[in-house]
């Protein structure tokens, strides 16, 4: 097993990567050839400035979500906990409906129903709040996993040398917190990216809708949502690259 997962040398994993994406390119190459499909991205030169705008939306609501969804899941991975039995049921309560429901679903009820109670009409706002609700229960269960994962040695020994609760948490828990958490909770903004496509559905244009919107004026479906996809891994695949490396260097699976 431990010959399996050895330290392959850059060079040979550049090799055998390039080697793996010339036949995927090669089997894609194939089908759409089979298909009678001809790729044409001549559009990306006309709506170049639409393209960029849809794609700095996204990467602003997966941010301004991100931030919203720490600040709505960590307080609720607290309250899991909390003594005061009506809050920790509400928390449970929340992340058990958010996790057990489509995104989709939730996009509708929050716009259509609460959003239009409340009158949250800005959707570029109501996007954020949505997906900061949704990433947050979420990055409930990353933080409350972690945090119950800490072996309780350093937590007791710190507080037999008299240390205050407070000193406890910032000195002893947080550090660890943060090792066992950070990989994972990088993977969640990956994920609040690609979720964020969904909010095309209430016309939030941003790179979905963008790419929607143009290939309906110049019928190249496949040109553009191969290139959307291209713009999502653009997005993604660095964050990725960010969570595996702070995998292997925090250890992340010990």
């Amino acid at each position: 097993m431990a010959a399996a997962h050895a330290e392959v040398p850059p060079l040979k994993k550049a090799v055998n990567y390039l080697i793996v994406c010339v036949v995927v390119v090669g089997v894609v190459g194939a089908s759409l050839a089979a298909a009678g499909i001809t790729l044409n991205f001549d559009f990306v030169a006309q709506y170049e400035v639409r393209i960029a705008e849809g794609f700095w939306l996204t990467v602003w609501l997966s941010a301004a979500s991100l931030v919203g969804s720490l600040v709505i899941g960590i307080p609720v991975a607290l309250g899991q906990n909390a003594r005061f039995l009506p809050v920790r049921y509400l928390c449970d309560l929340y992340v058990k409906l958010i996790r057990g429901t489509p995104l989709i679903a939730q996009i509708y009820l929050f716009y259509y129903i609460i959003g239009t109670a409340w009158g949250v009409s800005n959707r570029v706002v109501a996007g954020i709040i949505i997906l900061s609700v949704f990433a947050g229960a979420y990055i409930a269960e990353i933080v409350r996993a972690g945090y119950e994962s800490l072996p309780s040695g350093p937590l007791e020994a710190a507080r037999a040398l008299g240390l205050t609760p407070i000193q406890v948490a910032v000195s002893v828990a947080l550090p660890q917190m943060v090792t066992r958490t950070l990989p994972a909770l990088t993977g969640q903004f990956a994920s609040i990216i690609k979720d964020s496509s969904l909010l095309s559905v209430i016309a939030v244009i941003e790179l979905t809708q963008t790419m929607r919107e143009i290939s309906a004026t110049n019928y190249n479906f496949f040109g553009c949502f191969l290139l959307l996809g291209a713009l999502y891994l653009c997005l993604t695949l660095p964050i990725m690259f960010i969570s595996r490396h702070f995998e292997r260097k925090l250890d992340y699976g010990h």
